[in-house]
């Protein structure tokens, strides 16, 4: 399956700090049982793994993405891991893990009902999965993409690009509880200060949820339609009077540990 996760890992790592703090946050969380076998699915260039290695430092450790530029990004930072180009939707091995890790990816993917608990299935009894997922779908920065799709001379061809699954956190309590011993969901909003104003917003959102978007223009056609956002992130986000943004991001955290 083609899907958005076709980005650039050096956009990605633009933000590198911002972006890896979240599952320094989510892995903080993660009860402290021995963990022995783990995996990092959607690992992007591998700082979320470089991150799961230092909470469980003696398990055998993998990593896979939907990405080939970012599997190769990901081997070129940990040569001695293991990263592989795979699907999380046909991801048909049996386990078990004591960790799986979703940082960032499982809002890229449909049908949350059956994937959620076919993940928990894969995990050893006791095994914990932990999953941060960006929050965002209501925040100005998204809104105003969606705006812009759907107003410029690209809307048809744009229709429909933006497609993410997300839930609230009752319902994935819900939907986890009857299968796990503990199920623990939070969200946080980070307030990550930007400099450069509005084109670093973009910057931002150009590593992740604007490259569906972009993949769906032309080459004419992108910056037209990213300059129409910037202009519409420069109203929703002023700056500082030092030229720095406070980007607010929220995001759900949830660690489910199976019975």
């Amino acid at each position: 399956m083609t899907t958005p996760h076709d980005w650039y890992a050096k956009q990605y790592v633009q933000f590198e700090d911002e972006r890896t703090r979240p599952v320094r946050d989510l892995l903080a969380a993660v009860p402290p049982t021995p963990i022995h076998v783990a995996i990092d699915i959607g690992c992007g260039p591998g700082n979320s793994t470089e991150a799961l290695m230092a909470r469980a430092p003696a398990a055998a450790i993998r990593g896979t993405d939907a990405s080939p530029d970012m599997i190769q990004a990901a081997r070129k930072r940990l040569p001695d891991v293991r990263f592989d180009v795979a699907d999380i939707a046909a991801w048909d091995e049996p386990g078990a893990y004591d960790l799986i890790l979703a940082n960032a990816v499982l809002q890229w993917l449909p049908s949350h009902e059956t994937l959620f608990p076919k993940l928990i299935g894969k995990l050893a009894a006791g095994g914990h999965l932990a999953v941060q997922m960006p929050d965002n779908l209501d925040e100005p920065a998204h809104r105003l993409m969606r705006e812009v799709a759907a107003t410029g001379p690209w809307a048809g061809k744009l229709k429909g690009v933006e497609r993410t699954e997300r839930f609230d956190a009752r319902r994935y309590y819900a939907m986890l509880s009857p299968l796990c011993a503990r199920v623990d969901v939070w969200r946080t909003t980070y307030m990550h200060p930007l400099q450069g104003g509005a084109d670093a917003v973009v910057e931002w959102f150009k590593g992740s949820a604007l490259r569906p978007f972009l993949a769906a223009l032309s080459e004419d056609e992108c910056p037209a339609f990213l300059t129409r956002y910037r202009d519409a992130i420069a109203q929703a986000y002023p700056a500082l009077d030092d030229g720095t943004v406070l980007l607010p991001f929220p995001r759900l955290f949830i660690v489910a540990t199976r019975k």
